[in-house]
C-alpha cells in the first residue's frame, strides 16, 4: 500500500484513463512481474497534509497490514507558515509505530534539497531538520529508507515538470529504480547524469516569470482562499487488489 500525497499519487506522470502513473505504480508493475499474487493499493491523494494522511490513509494500511508500506508525508506542511519539523516527526513516528507494530515493513522517504528552487530553499533548514528526523525514525523502527536528497539526478530541472513541484516521467522513473533498489530488486539504474546543457540568462528569465504567473501566483491563491488541489479527488487504487496497469 503506497500512502501519502502527491508525490506518490504520481503527479505529473501521465497515466492512463485520466489517472497518473507515479514513481509507486512503476514499483508495483515490477513488483508484480516477479510475483503473480502480488497486489497493490494507492491511498495517495494530492495536497494531503501529514495529519489528514495520518488520520485518513494509515489507519486502512493498519486495518489491511500489507506486507509493505510506503508513506511520504510533510512535504505540503513544510510549505507552509509555522510549520515544526519536530512536531511533525513526532506525528509521524506515532504513524510509523503503528505500522510496524502489525508487522508490516515500511518504506520512508526523505525529500530532495530545495537549494537550488528559489524560494524553498529559504525554508531549506527546515525541510533539513524533518528529513533528519525521518532516517533517526527509519533507524529507530527498522524502516526501509529512500534518500532523495543525495539523488543528484533529481536536481536537474529536466527530472520536473513545468510547475517546479512534481517530477516528471523521468524523475518518477528515477525513484522507482531508487525504491527497487533498496528492496534488493533489479531494476534500471537510479543514478543518472545528465547531460551538460547551457541556458541563456535571457531564457531563464522568461522562464522564471511564467512559472510565476502560471503555477506560483494560482498556488498562493489557493492558500489564500483555503482550497486544497486534492478537493474532491479520491485515492486512484483504494482497494489492495491485483495489479493492471
Amino acid at each position: 500500500m503506497a500512502l501519502g500525497d502527491s508525490f506518490t499519487e504520481g503527479l505529473n506522470d501521465p497515466g492512463e484513463g485520466g489517472h497518473y502513473r507515479g514513481w509507486a505504480d512503476r514499483v508495483a508493475e515490477r513488483l508484480a512481474a516477479d510475483e503473480p499474487a502480488f497486489r497493490y493499493a494507492n491511498l495517495a491523494v494530492r495536497g494531503r497534509l501529514l495529519d489528514q494522511i495520518v488520520t485518513e490513509q494509515v489507519p486502512l494500511a493498519v486495518e489491511t497490514a500489507p506486507d509493505l508500506v510506503s508513506l511520504c508525508a510533510g512535504g505540503n506542511d513544510l510549505l507552509r507558515p509555522g510549520s515544526d519539523p519536530d512536531v511533525m516527526a513526532k506525528t509521524l513516528a506515532r504513524a510509523v509505530r503503528d505500522l510496524r507494530a502489525c508487522g508490516t515493513d515500511v518504506l520512508l522517504f526523505t525529500g530532495v534539497d530545495p537549494r537550488d528552487t528559489p524560494l524553498m530553499r529559504r525554508l531549506r533548514g527546515r525541510f533539513a531538520i524533518y528529513y533528519l528526523h525521518i532516517r533517526s525514525i527509519a533507524d529507530l523502527y527498522g524502516c526501509h529508507l529512500i534518500d532523495l536528497w543525495s539523488m543528484q539526478g533529481l536536481r536537474d530541472w529536466r527530472a520536473w515538470s513545468d510547475d517546479r513541484l512534481h517530477m516528471n516521467e523521468d524523475g518518477h522513473r528515477l525513484v522507482a529504480a531508487r525504491v527497487l533498489d533498496v528492496l534488493g530488486v533489479p531494476f534500471d539504474d537510479w543514478r543518472k547524469e545528465w547531460p551538460a546543457r547551457t541556458v541563456d540568462p535571457r531564457t531563464k528569465r522568461r522562464e522564471d516569470a511564467l512559472w510565476m504567473r502560471e503555477h506560483l501566483v494560482p498556488w498562493v491563491a489557493r492558500r489564500l482562499r483555503g482550497v486544497s488541489s486534492g478537493d474532491g479527488v479520491d485515492p486512484k487504487r483504494p482497494d489492495l487488489a491485483p495489479w493492471t496497469p
